[in-house]
């Protein structure tokens, strides 16, 4: 591709067009120049709220695939690769699952996530090959994140996926994108121009960042990640974890700290399983099976018990 036919495509980009808002941003003060930014921030939650049915249809798909043993996998260059990284690694320690059930693949690897691998997003074979090493299967969900929506690793990635019947979502800040029309299902939040032309780890990083939030979380509801508005499945892995294992208890059981502690103790600090001990007074074994019978879902195993 030509430097001239990408400066056209990029001019056709809603994201790379210049903010008449901030014209003159450079000539203002600190706080003014931040008055600005938090301004502009503003505006994203609105374009969010706009895609939220698009969103809710790919959380159904991700169910669906987590029901049938499948993946959610993340895959973007830069900003919207590191984005997928974070998301996908925050799912262990938050909802106790395995690494690979939600993963995050970023152009150039690894050493992507720290500095910039030039040429790594121009290379459409990267993306497959990126798929094809964690050998994606069609009961996975890929969703591509390109705020341009034209990003080659990801149409590469996207491509291979529809290729072999895995479900495709394309997530840009970008309407009618290169991506969404490869996609089964297209979120595209439309935040508009940044305040620095261009410089889409602003608005769109933030839009981005709104909705892989909201793909993981809804998802870990729906297969039985929470108990009221608690985690109850959080792995309690070190010092502050633990006390909040604790604190779950005792804000799902109005239990003591001591009790909290006793029966944590005997379930190896299983928050769910010592909540539903807590609250029914069934002895470990018998709770575990409630639990597995109720699907895992805590609420579901209590209605049970005392219904």
């Amino acid at each position: 591709m030509t430097e001239q036919t990408l400066i056209s495509e990029l001019e056709q980009l809603v994201s790379e067009g210049r903010n008449p808002n901030t014209m003159h941003i450079d000539l203002l003060p600190t706080f003014d120049i931040l008055r600005e930014m938090n301004y502009e921030d503003q505006t994203v939650p609105l374009a969010v709220e706009k895609v939220i049915p698009a969103i809710a249809a790919a959380v159904n798909q991700i169910v669906a695939a987590f029901q049938k043993g499948g993946r959610l996998i993340y895959m973007g260059a830069g900003t919207s690769g590191r984005l997928g990284v974070l998301d996908a690694s925050e799912c262990p320690p938050t909802f106790s699952v395995a690494p690979d059930m939600v993963v995050g693949l970023i152009a150039g690897g690894p050493d992507a996530l720290r500095r910039s691998i030039e040429g790594a997003e121009d290379d459409p074979a990267q993306g497959r090959q990126a798929l094809e090493e964690i050998e994606l299967s069609k009961d996975d969900v890929v969703v591509g994140i390109a705020v341009s929506g034209r990003t080659p690793y990801v149409i590469g990635g996207l491509n291979y996926a529809k290729s072999i019947g895995a479900f495709t979502v394309a997530l840009s800040c970008n309407p009618n994108s290169i991506i969404a029309g490869i996609a089964d299902l297209a979120i595209s939040p439309v935040v508009g121009p940044e305040i620095l032309t261009g410089s889409t780890r602003l608005k769109s990083g933030t839009a981005q960042k709104l909705i892989l939030n909201m793909l993981t979380t809804a998802s870990m509801i729906r297969i039985g990640k929470s108990y009221q508005n608690l985690m109850v499945d959080v792995s309690a892995s070190n010092k502050k974890l633990v006390a909040r294992a604790s604190r779950i208890v005792m804000q799902a059981t109005g239990c003591t700290q001591q009790e909290a502690r006793r029966v944590l103790d005997l379930t190896g600090n299983d928050v769910k399983l010592a909540i539903l001990i807590e609250i029914t007074g069934m002895g470990i074994e018998e709770a575990r099976a409630a639990l597995q019978n109720a699907d895992g879902f805590l609420r579901k195993a209590i209605n049970a018990r005392t219904a």
